[in-house]
């Protein structure tokens, strides 16, 4: 039975001519292929969706969904005529109909991977999946399946696209892992009233007292032994043999188990899953997730007091807090360790220069999209915007009295929060961690953004320059007391964690007792006892001289010792502070220090501004060391001589380990600093974590240079050689021309930059294009390049509006929250959950985000 065209009009016709009908738009309409993505849940514009009142239009040609807003403007720009119209509809049951624990659906087949929508229970609702085709500019709608009237072709086209699997589900193993589904088992998991209670700590296997790779059986709480999971942990399989006699299909394996989920395993299905369930179906059993961390040997804390935890105490656990709707208040579904995205995307689109430069602009952005526009930077940026700041996925619950009414015929689902699925997969893309599902730093992340922002602005305003600020660096030979002053670009102003200033030091001492006594014992642990820092020791420490280590000192022609201190050339308009939580143990596993640092809501830094060189310095001769190049390059084997110091410093900003190991050796172990741009500039690459394959400087290895001749321009030099140039002072257009006219050959590199004091201005807008061509970061080029950095200065002093918050051990693992000050008070976004703030812990978190103050 036809339905009223979306649009008005009603248009049908007889059934002889629907075959007719479609004859002129044949050529149009495709098969999806192996490897074609088709969007069938999600609006390439918007987060309409297949659940939305006005269902979402998939194009029979691209494959592309839109939902009713944005249709027209794709048949506007392609002509293209034919879509599949996509609809469900949530039905409120009869009064005595069947019903059982799963909803009712008809036409199974239409959506295997749309979600079921939170706010409808399945005891009083059924689904009644719709798809039809639409032919524009009419409207006319061909209901399907309509297998007698249409051509095969058409037929086996939307038999195809409505099969489709996900386009979020990548082909390469090693870059994605496959995102897990809601497990069929566990809305009618059965759990059986035996009394069983799981203790806290020393858990073993029933069957053969094994104490590790330990699962409980959601359904009869049996702790037993694994061996066929992919984490290929030891076992003798007991967990799999219980399945297998009592038919009990899901499994939580102990010791993963936190506050953000478990690890599940359905026997029956045999794959993981998610069970939307688990803190009850855990419950059932005594385990209470918001008491559980994990611990390096599987044991668990749950007996920590309230309120002392910092997983309690950061998501403001045990308080009654008021949930927030309308206008930025939207929250962000997790999509499996993806919390660490939604905490830095809520606080940037807090930002009023993003806010206008995405959502603001917005019309144009759309209009002006490519055909594909869900692997367009500034149309999924203007689209997330868009959807937390319209408050159209935001809406407060409908009072009782209207649901009643409305629920007479049908319901109109409402969608609070929105699923970043698309944004997601194409800013991560071909990233090695942000394209998995393992969690992720956010500081990491946001520097990647930032480099994604940079490269892809439009027009004159930038809006990531509200973060970017000059670091004026101060080099001081200890000998000859000579200095060297240079500039860099930052977006983070990275403070220490200034331990030894404890103002609890006996506190800590006797807790850290207590515990290992109890974990001797296998006790319950002491109440954690956390280290109080004051922010001025932390600030201190910044602005305290390093050591260079390997320093070379142009002033007496070899190594002698040197310090090095940071100052602000300029200030930014946002700055970013990073706490220095993290860090590696003497086991180089990474570890995350467990501090309470009071923060402050006034932050005035202007006594760290930059001054120059003072009356009575002298600046150190611009001398080059000596390059030291083997006679046979090729045939040399270079040892691996890397700066360990450095590496750790570049570790502990959250980036892998390997692409550490190998920015500080293609930098020629010259510092962190040159090291952390050379990291910026190649960890959009495929190989950026892979380990450090060694190749010698006579010839560019592509999987270890990583350079711009790597990256399709044959006649680019290593950019190991470049780096190496640039950290001696030089200009990175000067380095190119310079390693071009002397074939790669870095000493006569060198002499060639001292003999040509005038670069050759023709290469300049070149070099930006290849740059750019070649994904490398914008602050390189603004650092290097002849134009001035883009900067925003003015007076140091801040004001706090937004933090983000860290949950466990290391950056591996754990969660990530927000805490933003909106309309005069505190607001926690945690993931899809949005309320006002009681208590917001701003002592306990790892980035910090200050608004300048005008003078």
């Amino acid at each position: 039975m036809q339905r009223a065209a979306l649009f008005g009009g009603e248009a049908q016709m007889a059934a002889g001519d629907v075959g007719e009908l479609l004859v002129p738009y044949m050529p149009t309409i495709r098969v999806p292929k192996s490897g074609d993505r088709v969007y069938k849940t999600e609006c390439a514009f918007s987060y309409e969706s297949p659940d939305s009142e006005g269902g979402l239009y998939v194009c029979m040609n691209t494959f592309l969904g839109f939902g009713r807003e944005h249709i027209e403007r794709h048949y506007r720009k392609t002509g293209q005529c034919v879509y599949m119209h996509l609809k469900r509809h949530a039905i409120k049951k009869v009064p005595g109909a069947s019903g059982g624990a799963l909803p009712k659906r008809r036409n199974a087949k239409l959506f295997l991977d749309l979600e079921t929508n939170g706010d409808l229970s399945g005891d009083e609702f059924e689904y009644e999946d719709e798809a039809k085709l639409v032919i524009f500019p009419d409207h006319y709608e061909i209901a399907l399946p309509n297998i007698e009237e249409l051509p095969a072709l058409v037929t086996i086209a939307c038999d195809a696209l409505l099969s489709a699997k996900s386009p979020y589900r990548k082909q390469d193993p090693d870059s994605w892992e496959e995102e897990l589904q809601a497990s069929k088992h566990a809305k009618t998991l059965v759990q059986l009233d035996n009394g069983v209670r799981i203790p806290p700590s020393g858990w073993k296997c029933s069957k053969c007292d094994l104490r590790e790779n330990l699962w409980l059986n959601l359904t009869d709480g049996s702790v037993l032994c694994g061996k066929w999971f992919f984490d290929g942990s030891g076992g003798n399989g007991h967990a799999l043999e219980h399945y297998k006699e009592m038919g009990y299909p899901l499994a939580v394996k102990l010791g993963t188990i936190t506050p953000d989920g478990a690890d599940v395993y359905s026997f029956d299905e045999e794959e993981p899953v998610l069970d939307p369930h688990i803190a009850k179906h855990l419950a059932h059993f005594g385990i209470d997730m918001l008491q559980m961390q994990v611990t390096e040997n599987g044991l668990r804390d749950n007996d920590i007091k309230p309120r002392v935890s910092e997983w309690e105490v950061i998501q403001e656990a045990g308080v009654k807090l008021k949930p927030m709707y309308g206008p930025g208040y939207t929250g962000m579904k997790n999509l499996g360790n993806s919390c660490y995205l939604n905490a830095v995307m809520q606080t940037i689109f807090s930002i009023p220069e993003f806010q206008r430069a995405y959502v603001g602009n917005l019309p144009r952005i759309f209009d002006y999209s490519p055909l594909d526009p869900t692997q367009d930077f500034n149309t999924q940026m203007a689209k997330l915007g868009h959807g937390l700041l319209s408050g159209q996925y935001s809406k407060p619950p409908m009072k009782s009295e209207l649901i009643e009414q409305v629920m007479k015929e049908e319901h109109k689902p409402q969608q609070n929060g929105i699923s970043p699925r698309m944004f997601k997969a194409f800013i991560s893309k071909g990233h090695p961690e942000f394209s998995s599902n393992r969690q992720q730093d956010a500081q990491e992340f946001f520097l990647h953004l930032m480099n994604l922002v940079e490269r892809n602005a439009v027009g004159s305003e930038n809006p990531s320059d509200v973060f970017r600020f000059l670091v004026e660096e101060r080099t001081q030979c200890c000998q000859s007391r000579k200095v060297r002053y240079t500039e860099r670009v930052d977006y983070i102003m990275q403070l220490p964690v200034a331990m030894e200033a404890a103002t609890n030091k006996d506190e800590l001492i006797a807790y850290e007792l207590k515990r290992r006594e109890a974990e001797a014992a296998r006790r319950a642990p002491p109440e954690l006892v956390r280290a109080k820092i004051p922010f001025s020791a932390c600030l201190q420490a910044f602005s305290e001289p390093n050591n260079v280590d390997d320093f070379w000192s142009s002033a007496l022609q070899a190594k002698s010792a040197g310090v090095k201190t940071s100052r602000f050339a300029s200030f930014p308009e946002y700055l970013v502070v990073q706490i220095k939580k993290f860090t590696f143990g003497l086991d180089w596993v990474p570890k995350k220090l467990d501090v309470s640092i009071e923060m402050p809501d006034i932050l005035d830094i202007n006594h760290l501004r930059a001054r120059g060189l003072q009356p009575g310095e002298e600046e150190l001769p611009d001398v080059a060391p000596p390059i030291i190049i083997p006679d046979d390059p090729k045939g040399t084997d270079f040892s691996l001589d890397i700066d360990e110091s450095a590496v750790m410093q570049l570790a502990e900003m959250g980036f892998p380990l390997e692409a550490c190991r190998k920015a500080v050796y293609y930098t020629g172990n010259m510092g962190a600093e040159v090291a952390f741009n050379w990291i910026i500039a190649h960890m959009e690459e495929p190989d950026f974590a892979e380990p450090l394959a060694i190749s010698a400087f006579g010839g560019v290895d592509s999987t270890a240079a990583a350079g711009l001749g790597a990256i399709g321009l044959d006649n680019q030099p290593p950019e190991e050689m470049v780096a190496i140039i640039i950290s001696m002072g030089f200009q990175r257009n000067v380095a190119i021309q310079a390693l071009k006219a002397t074939n790669n050959n870095l000493e006569r590199a060198v002499e060639w930059i001292f003999s040509h004091p005038e670069p050759e201005e023709e290469s300049e807008p070149a070099l930006d294009v290849m740059d750019m061509e070649n994904n490398v970061n914008a602050n390189i080029l603004a650092a290097t390049g002849s134009e001035e950095p883009r900067i925003k200065d003015g007076p140091g002093r801040y004001e706090l509006f937004g933090f983000i918050s860290h949950m466990g051990t290391s950056t591996m693992s754990g969660h990530y929250v927000c805490h933003l000050k909106k309309e005069g008070r505190w607001v926690i976004f945690n993931d899809l959950r949005v309320c006002a703030s009681e208590r917001p812990p701003k002592d306990l978190g790892y980035i910090y985000f200050y608004h300048r103050i005008p003078s």
